[in-house]
């Protein structure tokens, strides 16, 4: 009976192990690229003789067009599986880093780094690999899968911030971004392996069941479902603005020229710890519980870093507790999403709330860059960071997580 069990369960295994590594490394390449962008603001500005505003708003444009796109990205992974979308996005993804290393101006910047980019992005990253995951995945172990996955996407941030600070430094702009646009047609194949949704041994979890609009105009009514796609915007303005302007900020204040990048590095490499802890947490306690206090985490520790002297050591730990906290915010998003509606549309729905988050990055990105150019500073931004994240804390605590079990969205079972 044991040996019988083992044969018919370790295919399951494989099968869940592959679908994560996949995701792994689709959301390394696609993520760590992506977080690399803050470091080409200076570059822009100097060589090409750009406005920081208009960079700013090139690399707030892609955020923006990301979560737009992030609902029909969603949406064809669902109906199309994830190979195709994965294939598109990883080469429009590569086709606007090469339009942005050739870029002799704003509009091409804007153009390729900013709605091809976006585009990109859309499809090879959160809202098309986490569904996959989650869907292979069982529900107790759910959480815990998607944690695993953007723990090791984090991974492509740790490489990829270093990477293209040297290749920069030695090479300049287009080298660097032609070799991030290599990379990343590297991962389109990828995408066939998050479609091998094959579970033997499990039982089925959900079969097709309610139109998407259906599910969509319930999830409008979900008092939760609005709270935390109000509460997501926060995340996307915290990071994006830190991402974005932190390298240059850091050199405002007369850290050592660097200091920025490993800053950088260092929040996707606790962001890999912190990925995988929330995850853990997620499918031991209430997920939105785990968020509210996330937030709290990150107001305090933004507003301690923004008034307390800076120094090499500062940075460190500042950037150390932001990559606890960075995307854990991820999987318990779109664990709370798939615990309260099922994993059926969890691709659109998921894609609808991350458009509440990305609105937040563009403001964030793009907010940070007309700041410092009209005042020289960026210190109403990093109030603001701190402000939003205490607003997000009181939004989470309050939301049901009761899975909803009403005609539109009950799952019939398999005759």
């Amino acid at each position: 009976m044991s040996t019988a069990n083992s044969k018919r369960y370790a295919p399951a295994f494989n099968q869940t192990t592959l679908v994560i590594l996949a995701g792994a490394l689709i959301l390394s390449a696609a993520m760590g690229i992506r977080q690399t962008f803050g470091l080409f603001i200076g570059p822009f500005s100097f060589d090409r003789g750009l406005p920081v505003t208009l960079i700013a708003f090139a690399i707030a444009l892609h955020n923006l067009v990301w979560g737009f796109a992030q609902p029909f990205a969603g949406a064809a992974a669902d109906r199309y599986g994830s190979a195709p979308v994965v294939a598109f996005g990883a080469t429009t993804f590569a086709a606007g880093l090469g339009l942005a290393a050739v870029a002799p101006g704003g509009a091409m910047l804007i153009v390729g780094m900013g709605l091809l980019v976006g585009i990109g992005v859309s499809c090879t990253t959160f809202g098309v690999v986490l569904p996959a995951v989650g869907r292979i995945a069982s529900p107790e172990k759910r959480s815990m899968a998607m944690g695993l996955v953007s723990a090791g996407g984090s991974a492509g941030q740790v490489l990829m911030v270093p990477l293209v600070q040297g290749i920069r430094l030695n090479a300049g702009i287009a080298t660097s971004l032609f070799t991030l646009a290599f990379l990343m047609l590297l991962i389109a194949p990828l995408g066939m392996v998050l479609d091998r949704r094959a579970r033997l041994g499990a039982p089925v979890q959900e079969a097709p069941a309610a139109p998407l609009r259906k599910v969509l105009a319930e999830a409008a009514r979900h008092r939760g479902y609005r709270l935390l796609t109000l509460g997501f915007f926060t995340c996307g303005f915290q990071l994006a603005f830190i991402a974005t302007h932190l390298p240059e900020y850091l050199s405002l204040c007369h850290m050592p020229i660097g200091l920025g990048a490993t800053a950088l590095a260092l929040i996707g490499l606790f962001n890999m710890a912190g990925s995988w802890a929330c995850g853990w947490l997620g499918g031991r306690f209430r997920q939105h519980h785990v968020l509210g206090w996330l937030y709290l985490i990150r107001s305090v520790t933004i507003g301690a870093f923004f008034v307390l002297p800076k120094s090499a050591l500062s940075v460190v730990i500042f950037a150390a507790v932001m990559g606890l906290t960075w995307l854990g915010t991820v999987p318990l998003t779109s664990g709370l999403v798939a615990k309260v509606f099922g994993t059926r549309h969890l691709g659109s729905l998921f894609g609808v709330c991350f458009l509440s988050h990305q609105i937040g990055s563009f403001l964030g990105a793009w907010l940070g860059g007309l700041v410092f150019d009209l005042t020289g500073s960026y210190s109403l931004l990093w109030e603001a960071t701190v402000l939003a994240g205490l607003v997000a804390a009181m939004l989470h605590f309050p939301i049901d997580d009761t899975s909803v079990s009403t005609p539109a969205l009950r799952v019939e079972p398999a005759q």
